[in-house]
């Protein structure tokens, strides 16, 4: 999987090569994500939207080809659906604050997921603080599944937006969205998809799925950090009130009355990370000529082999089990806490993630503080999880 194209992972880490299984926190990043953003600083830096001048006008046209590249990436209908947020986390911010003051209303109820990470569940309890609404969560079972039958009763003609992952980053739990978007929708109910965790792992078609927004972020697809796309259907958008006001938002500003500029512009005040975007374009096309099918099925590989491996080690216990899952497995062992084996597993040049990784509410369904994560990339090897294994058994009898 070019693997040579990712100079990072070349390192060594305590004299021992870097396995660096950490990416449902950030990918690495590919030299021609790194070598688009050096170009746009050394030869195209400069303000856009704004400027007559060469540099303005390049770095313009190239800013808006890549908001025509997320659109054919996901599908969307018009490049007008795409903003270019921060992240994930802003992208859903901007839903709920705007959504929230357009179409909230006290009494009325939003339903979010029992695995949702927090940035998919304090925004909303902004929203229901704010308006006086109600915030509902549909809980999984022990296998970490949500039900779609559980889900239907819960929808009410209070009803307002659902908002839920595609992808669990602690559990790995791929959910039925399609079969919720379809159900809310038969119920005049909008549906909110945070997809952080899904777009560089399975292919997104938001047109197929019928979402109203979906929420994404750059540093977890291969691209920089600070950049990330909310996806919207234009007729919410066109309603909704803007999220931020400042320059680019606007037709006209005087004392007395500001008129908003057109969608997409109208929800990205300010001057955007103009390097960063184009570093996401680049991302998305690395990604495509390597194809998300075969990405897709190379993770699937190295996390069957992993699950294989972890469960013949005495005490490990897997949190999540969902028959359908994606390429993130959260496991303990034994009374072992999560930090004490990260930190050997760290000094064996393994990388991973401990803790509770933004999903409190998680970790409290099933009565522990937090879990080890590994979560796999294009860029790693069933070598490396072999290396991964055996540091998990060396610390496990450091720590027994």
């Amino acid at each position: 999987m070019n693997r040579e194209d990712f100079s990072i992972l070349d390192q060594k880490v305590y004299g021992k090569a870097l396995v660096y299984l950490d990416n449902a926190a950030t990918t690495q990043k590919p030299n021609v994500v790194i070598d688009t953003l050096s170009k746009y600083y050394l030869e195209q830096n400069s303000n856009i939207h704004r400027g007559v001048h060469y540099l303005s006008s390049s770095a313009t046209a190239e800013f808006e080809n890549a908001r025509r590249s997320v659109q054919t990436f996901i599908n969307a209908t018009s490049d007008c659906e795409i903003i270019f947020t921060r992240g994930t986390t802003e992208s859903i911010n901007l839903v709920s604050s705007s959504f929230g003051k357009t179409f909230i209303k006290e009494g009325d109820e939003i339903i979010i997921s029992e695995m949702e990470h927090h940035s998919n569940i304090v925004p909303w309890q902004f929203v229901c603080n704010e308006r006086d609404a109600n915030l509902k969560v549909l809980k999984f079972n022990e296998k970490g599944e949500i039900s779609v039958k559980e889900f239907t009763k819960m929808l009410t003609n209070k009803t307002k937006i659902v908002a839920i992952t595609h992808i669990s980053n602690s559990l790995g739990t791929i959910n039925p969205i399609k079969d919720i978007i379809d159900i809310a929708h038969k119920h005049n109910v909008l549906v909110l998809i945070d997809g952080a965790q899904a777009v560089a792992h399975c292919k997104v078609d938001v047109q197929e799925l019928d979402c109203d927004f979906y929420c994404f972020s750059g540093h977890k697809m291969y691209a920089p950090m600070g950049v990330g796309v909310l996806y919207g259907k234009k007729n919410i958008l066109e309603e909704m009130h803007p999220y931020q006001g400042g320059g680019e938002m606007i037709k006209e500003v005087t004392f007395e009355k500001t008129t908003y500029n057109e969608l997409p512009f109208k929800f990205e005040a300010g001057t955007p990370s103009v390097g960063d975007v184009l570093g996401l374009q680049r991302a998305i096309e690395y990604m495509r000529n390597i194809g998300l099918d075969n990405i897709a099925q190379h993770e699937h590989k190295l996390m069957e082999f992993t699950l294989a491996e972890l469960r013949k080690i005495e005490g490990v216990r897997i949190i999540g089990e969902a028959s359908q899952r994606a390429g993130v497995i959260s496991f303990l062992i034994g009374d072992i806490h999560p930090y004490d084996l990260g930190v050997l597993l760290d000094r064996q040049g393994v990388a991973v993630r401990t803790g509770h990784h933004c999903t409190q509410p998680v970790m409290e369904h099933f009565g522990i503080p937090g879990t080890v994560r590994v979560s796999f990339a294009m860029y790693n090897t069933i070598d490396e999880i072999k290396i991964f294994i055996n540091a998990v058994k060396k610390a496990k009898e450091m720590l027994s």
